[in-house]
């Protein structure tokens, strides 16, 4: 049963990945080339090459605040990844010593042995 949820789970996360990939792309460009606009900005001494990229980084933001579905894209890119990581995932069961009465004797008797 918790495979099939997986499965599910991925399927669905896939399916969102795979529409969400022309988002995604615009928003890695947009946010590449306002870093550069921000970088050149910075280095820019002049008023005019000033106030001209900060007009083009404007527009430049505005267009990636327009890719905003991306991150629901990424959202699933990491349901995909959990996915992956959790599908062959042994379940461990661990041994509370509170409840079992033998890991004292165990203990005990490999001390008794090594005398």
């Amino acid at each position: 049963m918790k495979k099939f949820g997986l499965l599910l789970a991925g399927g669905i996360a896939g399916v969102i990945l795979l529409s969400t990939i022309g988002p995604m792309v615009g928003l890695l460009v947009s946010v590449v080339l306002l870093y550069f606009i921000f970088k050149q900005f910075l280095k820019t001494k002049s008023i005019g090459g000033r106030i001209g990229l900060g007009i083009l980084g404007f527009i430049v933001l505005m267009a990636s605040l327009h890719n905003a579905p991306a991150i629901i894209g990424v959202a699933a890119a990491y349901v995909l990844y959990l996915v992956y990581k959790n599908w062959n995932k042994r379940k461990v069961n661990k041994i509370n010593a509170a409840d079992d009465p033998f890991i004292n004797f165990e203990k005990q008797w490999n001390e008794l042995k090594n005398y």
